[in-house]
């Protein structure tokens, strides 16, 4: 039996309301612990379009303390194209980010019908990973992945993801990461040298 880094929860939600996170900060983390407490209605895509992104979200992102506590990182990508704001990058080979996303679902739709003839919200959890590793692998069906580069896309969106999930509070403490808590400046950086305001790692046994 392995054993995992295990952090309690409520660590970096606590530091929030201290003198080591600036003002910025804490409006910014507090604003999206919020996020996860209210409906949501799309903004860019539409709601059959944002379904299919929540399930990708979720193929690429497993969150162990799903539904509760969720981090909608499909919300996330949804209220970024809707202001038309770029994540700060883009390879020349894809279009921009709003036709991108638009041409990627769409081109989904197209990959699962013809490996499985059905919608991918319609596919098992592993029939839609083999349509997500096709698209990785370059290998995918569909006319759309003639035009949109799959292995390219899929390399931004797994890039896009995995940013916006640790940005969030919630997955911070997975990780028991506080380095937004910076404020006064750190002091101890030696080898596994803590701040008082780190949070310690205890171990719990997995499969």
């Amino acid at each position: 039996m392995n054993t995992t880094p295990h952090y309690p929860p409520g660590t970096v939600r606590a530091l929030l309301d201290t003198e080591h996170v600036s003002d910025a900060t804490r409006e910014a983390l507090q604003r999206r612990l919020a996020a996860g407490t209210e409906p949501y209605q799309t903004q860019f895509f539409e709601p059959e379009a944002y379904a299919l992104l929540e399930a990708v979200c979720a193929r690429l992102l497993h969150q162990p303390n799903a539904p509760a506590n969720v981090i909608d990182v499909a919300r996330c990508v949804d209220e970024r194209l809707a202001l038309g704001h770029a994540d700060g990058w883009r390879y020349d080979a894809l279009p921009p980010d709003r036709e991108a996303y638009r041409l990627a679902l769409g081109g989904l739709r197209q990959t699962a019908q013809a490996q499985y003839g059905r919608d991918f919200l319609q596919l098992t959890p592993a029939e839609q990973d083999a349509v997500l590793q096709a698209v990785q692998a370059g290998t995918a069906s569909g006319a759309i992945w003639q035009e949109l580069n799959g292995p390219l896309f899929f390399e931004e969106l797994l890039a896009e993801t995995i940013s916006l999930y640790y940005s969030h509070p919630l997955a911070q403490e997975e990780i028991g990461y506080v380095g937004m808590a910076d404020l006064p400046a750190w002091t101890r950086i030696g080898l596994n040298d803590r701040e008082e305001r780190e949070p310690q790692a205890t171990t719990q046994p997995t499969q």
